[in-house]
């Protein structure tokens, strides 16, 4: 079912929305890495549901249980097993959804390739399924730190037609968590909550863009021609739920430039390495990192789910109204920013194992 994820740091996750519980199997993370248990739950916390008013009212503790390849804190080698159980599910605010497909969701897709569905929650589909790569993820970041000091950062850049003005390289942690929208723009994130209120209170969604930063990128990532780094980038991001949009480095807006103007000259460095004057190309070239920060953004469009009354049709065709109930976030980016670090950091880790691999013997 394309739950698989990775070549050499490989990911499967598992569950349903309204199950038992998601989870995780991690293979193939190298052996002897400590592990922090508390930095992973950490990361989870950042994508729970009921974190803020802004966010679904669903109440889970999303607490992390590790089932194996862990002895002491230090991982084996072999699969990390995780699951994430789960406590408020509430099926009963799906009834209606049962014998109508939601505009925009994956309902009617599902029902057409397998001919059955999970919709509760719808399932596989629902963001809760991200569990388990937020999970995972939290292992890569580890990995991507202990090996070359990497840091992996997202931040909300945009709220509907409520944009900041971020300079990457300023952009601290403790600025993205300051506020409950993670706009590292103080002032901006207050417009981008109120929004979010507004057209909340309407039943109504909004989208927008995240904006991701890679700091101290190992050189040499990517394998040409068709594992480019930025192609894996595209196809991990876009693999999230409600995502649209991917760019990397100048994106749609290099397309204007002049070839004079977008390339990014080479300067001399002290030790050799490469360093180039500006970052148009997101530090990524013939689709391997440069070593230079790694720079991308991430378009998501408004929750499809929501409480105005829609047109839609029953499983047997027939013309509907549906004011969709349960409880459901009017814009999932707060949420979506610990998932777009995950899905780069498993990308760079997987890249990483296979850059040791082909080019590190000798």
């Amino acid at each position: 079912m394309g739950s698989s994820f990775g070549q050499l740091f490989r990911i499967s996750t598992f569950g349903e929305s309204h199950g038992g519980g998601v989870g995780v199997i991690v293979d193939g993370c190298p052996p002897r890495l400590p592990l922090d248990l508390a930095a992973i739950q950490a990361e989870l916390d950042r994508r729970r549901p009921g974190q803020s008013r802004i966010t679904t009212p669903r109440k889970e503790a999303d607490q992390v249980e590790v089932l194996s390849g862990l002895l002491d804190g230090v991982t084996l080698g072999t699969p990390i097993a995780m699951v994430v159980r789960n406590q408020d599910q509430r099926p009963g605010d799906y009834k209606d959804m049962e014998v109508a497909f939601r505009p925009s969701h994956a309902d009617a897709t599902y029902q057409a390739k397998y001919g059955i569905q999970a919709r509760s929650g719808g399932g596989r589909a629902s963001a809760r399924e991200t569990i388990g790569r937020v999970a995972a993820g939290a292992i890569a970041k580890q990995l991507l730190a202990r090996a070359h000091g990497t840091e992996v950062m997202a931040w909300v850049r945009r709220i509907h037609t409520i944009e900041a003005q971020i300079d990457p390289a300023l952009v601290t942690l403790a600025a993205v968590e300051a506020n409950i929208v993670r706009c590292p723009d103080p002032e901006t994130a207050e417009r981008m909550i109120e929004r979010i209120e507004t057209i909340g209170r309407e039943g109504d969604s909004c989208g927008g863009v995240i904006e991701c930063v890679v700091r101290r990128p190992p050189p040499g990532l990517g394998m040409p021609v068709f594992d480019k780094l930025e192609a894996d980038l595209a196809k991990a991001v876009m693999s999230l739920p409600a995502t649209k949009g991917f760019e990397i480095g100048s994106g749609f807006a290099g397309t204007l430039l002049r070839g004079s103007e977008h390339n990014d000259a080479f300067l001399p460095t002290a030790d050799g390495s490469l360093h180039t004057a500006t970052n148009n190309s997101g530090g990524i070239q013939g689709g391997i990192s440069n070593g230079e920060e790694i720079c991308l953004r991430v378009g998501f469009k408004p929750t499809a789910t929501i409480r105005k009354a829609q047109q839609t049709v029953t499983l047997a065709g027939e013309a509907i109204t549906l004011e969709a109930k349960g409880r459901h976030d009017p814009c999932v980016l707060p949420r979506a920013v610990p998932m777009v670090e995950a899905m780069v950091a498993l990308v760079l880790a997987d890249h990483l194992l296979r850059q040791q691999g082909q080019c590190s013997l000798w």
